[in-house]
This record gives C-alpha cells, sequence and structure tokens, in this order.
C-alpha cells in the first residue's frame, strides 16, 4: 500500500480530538504515541484483512507456532520498519511538531517475554511474515509479564511491569473466537445420544474461558501481516450468589480469582507447589485455546478432521506446549470421536518439536499427582500413549529396564514432557549444529537410536530487520551505501562488505559509526546508571538472562582479578576497558541474584577508587529488554559468549553482537562454533574447554576445583576477596555460597577455564590496540553473518518440517 503522509497526519490529529479531546499541543506523550499507534495501526488492518482472505481463498496450510513467550519489543518502531515507511512517518511527525524519538520512546516493551526462546519467537513471526508463509503465533496475554527489574543497593528488585496500564492500541480482542479450558473435576463415561458412542466428560470442575486478542505482525514490504494470538483468561461466572449466601466467600469468587492468576506474570515462582500447579495451569491453558481454535477454524472450511495434518501444523518451541500431543488427542477423541488410532495418527502428522536445552533439569517434568488432579483427561490420554509406548519398547528391547528409565513418558512418579513430545511427534529439532550433536548422542540418545528420521537440525537466527535496520540505522545506511538494500530481505547479500574490510578508507567510516553508537549508549548509562564512562575504552559486554552456565561469575571474577592486578601493578601496561552487564535473575534462583549483587558490588568499588581511574568500569544496566538490547548490540566492541561448552542450546545474542560489528569472545559452545566457521577464527577470539571435554569431566570425574584454588595464588586472592569483606563491607559471608560453590564444586568449570580465559582477553587487548586490524575483523563479522538471518532458519523449517507455500498479498 503507498503511504501518504498528508492522511497520516489527519488521521493523528484525529485520533487525538476524537480519543482524548485533545490538539497536539495539549496531549500528553502517552496520548500523542497512542494517537500515532492508532493510526499506524489502522494503516496496517486493510493489509491484515485482505492476508487472511488470501489464506482462506488459497486454503493455504499454517503453521501454529506455540510459545509460552514472545519478547516482541516495541511495535511501533517494527511496523514503520515493515511498512517501508519509517522515514516518512518520522517526517509526518516532524511537520506536526512531535518528536518522534520520544513517541518511540514512550511505548512501554511488550511483556511478553524473557530471554533467548521468546526473543527467538518473535523473530520468527517477523520472518514468518516477510516471507509470505501463512502463520499465527500463539502464546499468553500477560498481565505484568515477569517482572520490572530495579536495582536497589545491588540486589535485584522485581517490581510488577503494568505494561497493559495505559492499554495496548495494538491489539484487537477477538471476544467471537473464545473457548473454554477445564481444571480439576473428575471424569465421567457417558453414552452421547447422537453417535451412541460412549464418551468421557470432565466434571465438577473449573473452568475459565480464553479468550483472544490478536496482535499485527507486519511483513517487511510485503503487504503480508499474520497473527500473534494472546490468550486472556475470563471467568465464566464472575460471583457465585449461592456460595456467597452459604457463607463460602472464596469459592463465591473462585473462577474470578483463577482466571486472574492464570495470565499475571510469566514464570511463576515454582519452588513451591502452588507455583507449579500455576505453571501447569498456564501451559495448558493457552495450548488447549490454540488448538481448539486452530481446529475450529480448520473445520470451518473442511469437513475431514483426518487430513487436520495436511492443512495444520503445531510448532511446539520447547518443552512448555508439549502438552498439545494429550490436548490435541482429547479433542479429537471426546469431540470428533475418532477411534484411539485413527486420532494418534492425525496426533504424530501434526506436531514438531524444538528442544531448547540440554540441560536435563529444564526438561520439564510434573509431578503425577498434580499433572492427575488438575488435568484428569488429559492423564488418562498420557497413561494411554505411554501404554502403548512402553509395550512398543519392551517388545523392540526385551528385558532392557534401562530403555523404560530412559524413554517412558511416566516414570518415577513424573510425566516427563520432553519424553511425550518426542513419541507424539513426527520432527525434533535442535537449534545449532553443535546442540543437535550432543542430542542425538547424548540427552536423548535412546530416542535417536530409536527414530533416527525424526531428528534434524534448525540453527537458530535473527531478523536483521530489528537488530541493524532498526537498531543501528548508522550502520544500516552505511551498508545500504555499499552492498545495496537487498541485504534486508536476503541477508547474505551483506557477504559483499567483505573487500571493504581492506579498505582504509571504509574501515575508518566503519570505526567513526560505532563510536557513535558508543556515544549514544554512553549517554544512556549517565541518564540511567549516573556513571560517566569513556566511549575510547573497550565496550565489553555481557547481556542475557542470568544463569550459572552463562558464567557471569568468570566474567566479573576476571574484572576482581583485573582491578587487583592494578592495585599491585598502577604502571602497568592497560587498555582502559567498560565492561557492562545487563541480566534478569528468576526470582527464586538465589545463587543468579547472588551474581547479580556481585557485579553491582564490584562496581561500587572499581569506580570509586582513584587508583584506577579511567582504567575500568563496571555497568549493570537494569532492566534489560529488546529497547535497550538494540543500543547495547550497536555500541558493543567485545560480544561475551562465555558459556560452559555444551550448555548453550544455540544464543541468539552472539548472533545480535556479530551483526553489528562486536567481536566473540567465546567457547565454542552453541552457535559459536558456528560463528566461527562463518568468520574464521582469527576474527574471534575462543578459549576454554571443549564440548566433549566438559562431558567426558561429568560422565568420569577428574576435576577438582579445590586443587585449582590451592595450587594458583591469584584466583586463590580472588576468590578470597568473596569472604574477606572486600565488595561486601560489614558482611563479610555475604557472598560465601558463592565461594563454596566454586571451590567445593564449580559444577560450571569456571576455575578450569579462569586462565584461557585471562589469556583470551589479553589477545581482545592486543588486538584493539591494532585499530585497523580490529576494524577489519569487526567489518568481516558484519559480511559474514548472513547464514544468521531467522529468514534462512524459517526457510528451512518450511522445507523440511512445515511444508508451507508462499502467499502473494496485493493491495
Amino acid at each position: 500500500m503507498e503511504f501518504s503522509k498528508e492522511e497520516f497526519k489527519k488521521e493523528v490529529t484525529n485520533n487525538l480530538k476524537v480519543l482524548f479531546r485533545r490538539s497536539i499541543e495539549d496531549a500528553s506523550q502517552v496520548q500523542l504515541f497512542q494517537a500515532v499507534a492508532y493510526a499506524v495501526k489502522d494503516y496496517i488492518v486493510d493489509m491484515w484483512m485482505e492476508t487472511h482472505k488470501q489464506y482462506e481463498k488459497q486454503d493455504a496450510k499454517t503453521v501454529y507456532y506455540l510459545s509460552m513467550e514472545f519478547l516482541m519489543g516495541r511495535a511501533l518502531g517494527n511496523c514503520m520498519i515493515n511498512l517501508k515507511a519509517y522515514k516518512e512517518i518520522r517526517e509526518a511527525l516532524e511537520e506536526l511538531g512531535i518528536d518522534p524519538d520520544v513517541i518511540e520512546d514512550t511505548e512501554p516493551d511488550a511483556a511478553l517475554g524473557n530471554g533467548g526462546l521468546g526473543r527467538l519467537a518473535a523473530c520468527f513471526l517477523d520472518s514468518l511474515s516477510s516471507l509470505g508463509y501463512p502463520a499465527y503465533g500463539c502464546g499468553i496475554r500477560y498481565k505484568y509479564g515477569m517482572f520490572e527489574q530495579k536495582i536497589e543497593n545491588g540486589y535485584q528488585v522485581e517490581v510488577p511491569d503494568n505494561w497493559l496500564k495505559n492499554g495496548n492500541p495494538f491489539e484487537i480482542k477477538r471476544a467471537e473466537y473464545a473457548v473454554e479450558v477445564k481444571f480439576g473435576g473428575y471424569v465421567k463415561m457417558v453414552r452421547d445420544a447422537v453417535s451412541g458412542r460412549d464418551r468421557f466428560v470432565q466434571e465438577d470442575c473449573q473452568s475459565v474461558r480464553a479468550v483472544p486478542y490478536d496482535l499485527p505482525v507486519v511483513g517487511y514490504g510485503n503487504n503480508v501481516v499474520n497473527t500473534l494470538r494472546i490468550w486472556d483468561a475470563e471467568a465464566i461466572n464472575n460471583f457465585n450468589l449461592d456460595s456467597f449466601d452459604k457463607g463460602d466467600y472464596q469459592k463465591a469468587v473462585e473462577q474470578e480469582n483463577l482466571a486472574r492468576t492464570i495470565c499475571e506474570v510469566l514464570y511463576p515462582n515454582d519452588n513451591h507447589m502452588a507455583g507449579k500447579e500455576l505453571r501447569l495451569k498456564q501451559q495448558y491453558f493457552f495450548v488447549s485455546a490454540s488448538i481448539q481454535s486452530a481446529v475450529a477454524k480448520y473445520m470451518k472450511n473442511h469437513d475431514d478432521i483426518r487430513k487436520l495434518h495436511e492443512k495444520v501444523c503445531f510448532q511446539l518451541n520447547d518443552t512448555h506446549p508439549t502438552v498439545t500431543v494429550a490436548e490435541l488427542m482429547r479433542i479429537l477423541l471426546d469431540d470428533y470421536f475418532l477411534e484411539w488410532d485413527e486420532a494418534w495418527e492425525v496426533v504424530k502428522k501434526c506436531c514438531a518439536y524444538t528442544n531448547h536445552t540440554i540441560m536435563a533439569e529444564a526438561l520439564e517434568k510434573w509431578p503425577i499427582s498434580l499433572f492427575k488432579a488438575l488435568l484428569p483427561r488429559v492423564y488418562q490420554i498420557v497413561e494411554e500413549i505411554n501404554r502403548q509406548f512402553e509395550n512398543m519398547l519392551k517388545e523392540k528391547y526385551p528385558g532392557n529396564g534401562e530403555k523404560i528409565k530412559q524413554m517412558a513418558i511416566l516414570y518415577d512418579g513424573q510425566v516427563r514432557m520432553a519424553n511425550l513430545a518426542i513419541v507424539g511427534g513426527f520432527s525434533v529439532n535442535g537449534v545449532a549444529a553443535l546442540h543437535t550433536e550432543i542430542l542425538k548422542k547424548q540427552q536423548l540418545r535412546d530416542f535417536y537410536e530409536l527414530w533416527p528420521e525424526k531428528f534434524n537440525n534448525k540453527t537458530n537466527g535473527i531478523t536483521q530487520r530489528r537488530f541493524l535496520l532498526h537498531g543501528n540505522p548508522l550502520l544500516a545506511e552505511w551498508v545500504t551505501d555499499k552492498v545495496g538494500d537487498g541485504w534486508i530481505t536476503d541477508l547474505p547479500v551483506i557477504r559483499g562488505l567483505v573487500p571493504y574490510a581492506d579498505d582504509a578508507e571504509a574501515r575508518e567510516e566503519f570505526m567513526k559509526i560505532k563510536y557513535q553508537n558508543k556515544l549514544r549508549l554512553t549517554k544512556y548509562i549517565k541518564e540511567h546508571n549516573g556513571i560517566d564512562v569513556d566511549p575510547n575504552s573497550i565496550f565489553d559486554v555481557q547481556v542475557k538472562r542470568l544463569h550459572e552456565y552463562k558464567r557471569q561469575l568468570l566474567n566479573i571474577l576476571h574484572v576482581m582479578h583485573l582491578y587487583e592486578k592494578i592495585k599491585e601493578n598502577p604502571a602497568m601496561e592497560f587498555y582502559p576497558r567498560t565492561f557492562i552487564f545487563g541480566a534478569k535473575a528468576s526470582a527464586g534462583y538465589r545463587r543468579a541474584k547472588a551474581i547479580i549483587k556481585l557485579i553491582n558490588s564490584v562496581g561500587d568499588v572499581v569506580n570509586n577508587d582513584p587508583l584506577v581511574a579511567g582504567r575500568i568500569k563496571v555497568v549493570f544496566i537494569e532492566n534489560y529488554r529488546v529497547s535497550n538490547a538494540e543500543w547495547i548490540f550497536a555500541a558493543a566492541d567485545v560480544s561475551e559468549q562465555i558459556s560452559t561448552a555444551s550448555k548453550e542450546a544455540s544464543g541468539t545474542g552472539n548472533m545480535k553482537f556479530m551483526l553489528n560489528g562486536a567481536i566473540t569472545l567465546g567457547t565454542m559452545d552453541g552457535a559459536n562454533v558456528e560463528i566461527v566457521e562463518e568468520v574464521g577464527a582469527e576474527n574471534a577470539v575462543i578459549f576454554g574447554l571443549s564440548a566433549d571435554e566438559v562431558i567426558s569431566y561429568e560422565n568420569n570425574g577428574g576435576y577438582h576445583p579445590r586443587a585449582i584454588y590451592e595450587r594458583d595464588s591469584e584466583i586463590h586472592r580472588v576468590l578470597d576477596r568473596l569472604v574477606d569483606g572486600t565488595y561486601s563491607a560489614g558482611n563479610p559471608q555475604l557472598f560465601r555460597e558463592l565461594y563454596d560453590s566454586l571451590v567445593d564444586v564449580d559444577q560450571y568449570f569456571i576455575l578450569k577455564d579462569f586462565r584461557s580465559y585471562e589469556e583470551a582477553q589479553k589477545q581482545i587487548e592486543a588486538r584493539y590496540r591494532d585499530r585497523e586490524g580490529w576494524a577489519r575483523s569487526a567489518i568481516l563479522n558484519v559480511a559474514c553473518c548472513g547464514k544468521f538471518s531467522s529468514d534462512r532458519t524459517i526457510e528451512e523449517y518450511v522445507k523440511d518440517i512445515w511444508h508451507l507455500e508462499k502467499v502473494t498479498v496485493t493491495m
């Protein structure tokens, strides 16, 4: 559609009058943002409707991407970019006297996700739309997201992220597609009057109404608008007067309370049974609602449920939505009266599972007692799936109880959700080449030996439209000037930058752009942290979810080591460094929160010591999220990707940094392996144990961290600083748990890798001193990132798993 600035300006001013009875001059920033957002949405709606008309007209197969998280960030800028009207809309706003930067910054980040899992889902939706493939994203409309992170006295404090307090102008409530979701009660078999068959019904249960809110996902310049459907929960009966009159006041508002709690927060603390129950309710709630909706949509235009797989594919994004297998069986058996074998064949052709972790504790397992009580009919179905699967295993591996132990869905009082997904699906994929090989050889070896044809790799990717075109406009313009704008929809085109790595003038241009982006982040840090940082220093950045295996602790221990070295020898040669961290820790993850406190405590000491002034700064960026991540990626010199080898499934932050010209400092883990393959080992800095070495230590023993602590005086000194009050005046034992975890166990091989990491950091400094060589490597990182577009990943899913056809939308 052709964009008209004049029509757009009229729409904005009209929205202010109609919605708020305000003019531009007397409207608040929030009102101005909403007036602009509604104008953009109105521009999108016709394309949205036409897209779905074309899907129906062509009877297009659709993928339903089921995920607990969709870390979408701010919608306005993304829509402006993908409408190819970013410049025009900004000009229109400026002509109205409205600051477009203020408008974009006024929008809250949509609190629908937390880490890489949710951002990956958002990138995939962007690529699906930009490539013209029919898709729905399906998730939950969280009221408060995970949380907004505040740092108070160095500690993480979680406060509600009330992102919906002013409404969301981009969403549309679709009450006509509401469905009922049931919990608890008991299952009774009854004779169906119409079919004469026995069927199962759930009685004396709690029910909520799942109501969808649709958000547009705009494709880049192709008129395609797919849908992110997020489900809210409403009470079917808000108030039970009979229970109230009997004095049972809690029972009177039971349904209202249930509906409210289901959608309040992402990942409620599950350190207690109530938290586990709420998490399971959330997962079943959005899965059941999504599948009911998808099946109803299919049956609207088709009359044979047995052919559902021809038009529908459910992609399960990690273990959270894997109850899909049993819920789809329930719908086919109880609502469409298929026989078991018929229904099972349909399910096995509809469900595909993406594994995002090799860590056993992250492969979800539910206590059978909880699962059975909360989802009684679904549990019956899981029992039967498990019974038939175990019988098959006993026939194939007679007398091999170890196979049952490893592969059964129900075992040792638990429902093992990853096993359910593998048994009930036709595809199992890892998300990086190394990760997939580890799954096949280690965690899921028995399943791979049984069904090798199910396993495949789909290395993750990111959308260049969000993380370069929008997030780093200076570099995006430079890239386009050098190689044209084809990279926006075909990222491998960016390889045309390779010759410019050897062009002195291009290198100088590139480094000036990096400096401007560092100035932008320097200003942000000053405004939000009150810390002055030197934009000429090395910006060494680690921003990601806080987990011990990601080894933020290794990073800050090395900072502590450098601090000791400089104090010991103030005249030592040292290039100034700014160490930038950003991370949220799960509310119940005590040790991760202690690491955040340590980072901030080290910063307080180092940043205020005149002995190291101008040499080291430590910054912890509060409430790390998509909107500030864009600025961080653009400014980074060094990309810290230092997870324990074999633990990171893929990582996508590594790709975002690479796209923005940062050099990877990392282990050979996850997608780091493929980054090094693409850019060359000489343009990254790699250290540490290999995945095979880590796995060998874990399986065979032989690692003794205390021996390193006792043998290496400098490591000994750094660890002692955790418990001598240097960073915890008045409470020397504040970091005792971190100290003990390193000296006694060191599960993630921090001490083992410490010296290798130190040497890698020395390489970084030596390389950075060679400005021309550094610029050359940085440009080559940008030039060699073509593989890591989510467009490529989606094309691989389409070819190997989903088998979709592109749809063209003309306006």
